[in-house]
């Protein structure tokens, strides 16, 4: 009883301190799901009652990029987003934040305007303010390392500027930081290990299991009750490929084994053949093959009993029939086996697989939603109003419609279209997200995208690209951009890439005209 008391108190305290409204009403207090959590055999329980918890996750990414915040608060308020998430119907967010970004003391595209209350915040504080709503919308939180910097993944665990000694003892600050509140119930250690990483090989510096012992017997000297959320690899002991953290064949005879039991979760990531084309999507027997795949790789942890499966990220955009093939086939696999599952991702700009919503950040994606239907039930959950500097949100149905923000614009160049959106802005900035089109056959070399930007001045965030600002604060100032990585690498495989960049200038273009060109 006075674990539970406790753990309201700290809420409140924390809500209040950042001026969150987070006062619980009598029922909220019975129903909120207070417990800390444990695991028994391949289940996740309540440690107050035995009964089983299912994790239905939906990452919201930003704080591991430069903007050390949340994406996405240029045109919604924190509230605003918790509540279309709790709406969906997902009981859990995964916060991906990077070591760089903990130590920031202030944050970026954050439009104050909606949200008042993060005026000055360092990243911390805004983590903060994340766990407090989340709470306020019965959501629970796990926190994912995703990046020890901000600017890339890394493969293993810890890099030439971010040892494995910080990379530790950030966790453990962080365990301090919410050791009385029980909605931060899950500590993602280390995402995707990839390359050399391995799984049990006795390496120090490579074995990816004997690091995440070392870290979850750390962390649990701080607080005991925080499951350790432990990701795979890329390659198996026998050299065969999967997704990056995607092997765990390796626990079949090296399990996680921490000082404090029943704490471990395994996590496996999982994409469809858009993302990366790997060899058993190719296969004559596609998509009946994947439940062998999945059996293989990680589903057994959960059929034999030995430990919970999270599947911590799965996504798509939905645009070809081998991808609705695969969507469909693990949303029935996850829900046959009642595992628990994370969707990457709730943000739109991410560019393998969009999210679930779309760019303007307030219309949901209804198509992947009902995908999603036969493991994840949608609720009743008011829209709040973004607020008035100072004031609280009030409760609002949500909008039909959302508000036009700016022009947008449209070219082409060899065989390849695009078109440019003004999505949102805010004060000093705004953003613009590009949809290019693939040709019809054939390969891109390379694309670029341009329009005239009177007075912009800096590029504060890209993805998907890389852009820069001729002329800039001057009234003939241009935006140029170069599509790299996924966001070329996308064009060639068929699919459409929606990249995007926000820009430090006066006012965005009212009638931005794209100009494109492509090499081929």
């Amino acid at each position: 009883m006075f674990r539970r008391v406790l753990a309201v108190a700290t809420a409140l305290v924390l809500a209040a301190s950042l001026g969150i409204a987070a006062t619980p009403t009598t029922a909220d207090a019975a129903t909120a799901p207070l417990s800390w959590l444990k695991t028994n055999g391949n289940k996740i329980q309540y440690v107050s009652t035995g009964k089983t918890f299912t994790i239905r996750a939906t990452s919201w990414f930003g704080m591991e990029t430069e903007t050390c915040a949340p994406h996405g608060l240029w045109s919604i308020s924190l509230d605003q987003g918790m509540a279309q998430i709790a709406g969906m119907g997902f009981n859990t967010v995964r916060v991906p934040f990077s070591n760089e970004c903990l130590a920031k003391k202030s944050v970026g595209s954050v439009n104050l305007a909606l949200n008042p209350k993060l005026a000055g915040a360092s990243t911390l504080k805004v983590m903060d303010a994340v766990v407090a709503t989340a709470r306020k919308y019965k959501l629970r939180v796990i926190l994912d390392r995703h990046r020890p910097g901000s600017d890339a993944q890394s493969a293993l665990w810890y890099t030439a500027r971010y040892s494995e000694a910080k990379w530790i003892s950030d966790w453990k600050a962080l365990a301090k930081r919410y050791k009385g509140e029980p909605t931060v119930f899950g500590f993602d250690l280390h995402n995707e290990p990839s390359g050399t990483a391995c799984w049990g090989c006795g390496v120090r510096s490579r074995d990816w299991r004997a690091a995440a012992m070392r870290a979850g017997n750390a962390i649990h000297t701080v607080n005991p009750k925080l499951l350790m959320i432990v990701e795979g690899v890329q390659y198996g002991a026998d050299g065969s490929n999967s997704w990056w953290g995607g092997n765990l064949t390796g626990v079949k005879t090296k399990p996680v084994t921490l000082k404090v039991k029943n704490r471990v979760v395994y996590s496996p990531h999982e994409y469809p053949a858009s993302v990366f084309d790997q060899t058993w999507f190719s296969a004559k027997n596609y998509p009946a093959n994947l439940t062998s795949v999945w059996d293989k790789q990680w589903g057994y942890i959960s059929r034999k009993n030995i430990a919970p499966v999270f599947v911590g990220e799965f996504g798509t955009k939905l645009q070809s029939a081998s991808d609705k093939a695969w969507m469909k086939k693990l949303v029935a696999y996850l829900k046959d086996r009642r595992m628990s599952w994370g969707y990457w991702s709730f943000n739109p700009n991410s560019g393998d697989t969009g999210g679930l919503l779309k760019d303007d950040w307030y219309t949901r994606e209804k198509t992947k939603l009902a995908a999603l239907k036969p493991i994840l039930t949608p609720k009743k959950v008011p829209y709040p109003a973004a607020p008035a500097p100072g004031s609280q949100p009030q409760p609002q149905p949500q909008p039909s419609q959302p508000p036009a923000v700016g022009g947008t614009s449209s070219a082409s160049s060899n065989g390849v279209s695009a078109t440019l959106t003004v999505t949102s802005a805010w004060q000093g900035q705004y953003q613009v997200g590009l949809s290019v089109f693939p040709p019809s056959s054939g390969k891109v070399r390379s694309w670029t995208a341009s329009w005239a930007s009177p007075g912009a001045s800096a590029i504060n965030n890209a993805w998907g690209m890389s852009c820069s600002v001729a002329g800039a604060g001057s009234s003939s100032a241009r935006v140029t951009c170069r599509g790299t990585d996924w966001g070329l690498e996308n064009l060639n495989i068929g699919g459409r890439v929606d990249v995007g960049v926000i820009l430090s200038a006066p006012q965005p273009p009212a009638k931005p005209k794209l100009s494109l060109s492509v090499t081929r």
